[in-house]
């Protein structure tokens, strides 16, 4: 991949969960049809560790089973006891010695769930943790009680990782919670769909109203796409179904999501988070300066 920088991989378990009518769940693994030709496979947690180690990973998950969020709290505690039998024989599988493997936090919208994940996986002393089984389903406001409810019984000294979380608000949420890392597809879905990020808000590139716009998306962002194309260029694009919209967009997007990590690292750094959170909360945009970096708002 011509890539000289870590690479994190997950287990499998989220992309299975989005096949819920071709797959199902037993003691030994997965057991799923492929959406393409009907085959059936088998993932169990050897076998996505053995995937991990091949594809070279310097950090690797825990297979792990992802309910949806609305499920009941009987379904839920089922759920999170075969994780953790999982996650007990990823931990005992075959790794490169720069290979770490984090343990996956669930128990659904259930606090106390998600404590009993978080004592049990504490077991295995792993070198990092990651919450997961959130945007599945479940209103914000129950995702963001829960969130704030675990994370900081999350261990200080590892890293906490927010798995498939990523609009720019909850990414700064999840930051002043103690939040270090996150992914998600959000900002490439919201691109493919026509939806850029702005200091300013979102925007949407095929309303009509900017059919003639010659400005950038950001006046004040230095990506490729702001420094060459107009407003009216890619909305033709879009309107047209050209591939190229989705990645002027997608070039965007990934820009303003790094540009905005950079700005919270410089408010933590500079010991000015509160302001900035206050800022961003009350949905102003505060002026920052960018680079720098540190880990984490709160610890």
């Amino acid at each position: 991949m011509n890539w000289e920088r870590p690479i994190l991989t997950d287990s499998g378990g989220f992309q299975v969960f989005s096949l819920a009518q071709l797959r199902k769940m037993t003691e030994e693994g997965v057991k799923f049809q492929s959406h393409i030709d009907g085959s059936r496979h088998l993932l169990s947690p050897e076998k996505s560790i053995e995937i991990q180690r091949v594809l070279g990973s310097d950090i690797m998950m825990a297979l792990d089973e992802c309910p949806p969020g609305t499920a009941e709290r009987k379904t839920v505690d089922e759920s999170l006891a075969l994780t953790t039998r999982w996650l007990k024989r990823c931990v005992e599988s075959p790794k490169r010695d720069y290979q770490s493997l984090f343990g996956i936090v669930q128990g659904g919208m259930f606090p106390d769930l998600r404590q009993k994940s978080l004592e049990q996986i504490a077991e295995f002393d792993l070198p990092g943790y990651a919450l997961g089984g959130f945007s599945v389903g479940e209103e914000k406001s129950v995702m963001r009680a829960v969130m704030e409810e675990i994370t900081p019984k999350m261990p200080e000294d590892k890293p906490r990782y927010l798995m498939g979380v990523g609009t720019p608000e909850d990414l700064v949420h999840g930051i002043n919670l103690g939040i270090d890392m996150f992914d998600c597809v959000f900002p490439t879905r919201a691109a493919r769909n026509g939806v850029l990020f702005t200091w300013r808000g979102r925007l949407h590139i095929r309303r009509q109203q900017y059919t003639m716009d010659d400005q950038p998306i950001d006046p004040n962002c230095q990506c490729y796409t702001c420094r060459y194309y107009s407003l009216a260029y890619l909305r033709h694009l879009n309107k047209a179904g050209e591939i190229n919209s989705s990645v002027l967009a997608t070039i965007h997007n990934l820009h303003f999501y790094q540009d905005l990590m950079k700005a919270c690292r410089t408010a933590i750094e500079a010991g000015e988070w509160e302001v900035f959170y206050a800022g961003w909360t009350n949905e102003k945009s505060p002026e920052v300066q960018f680079p720098q970096s540190r880990y984490r708002a709160r610890s």
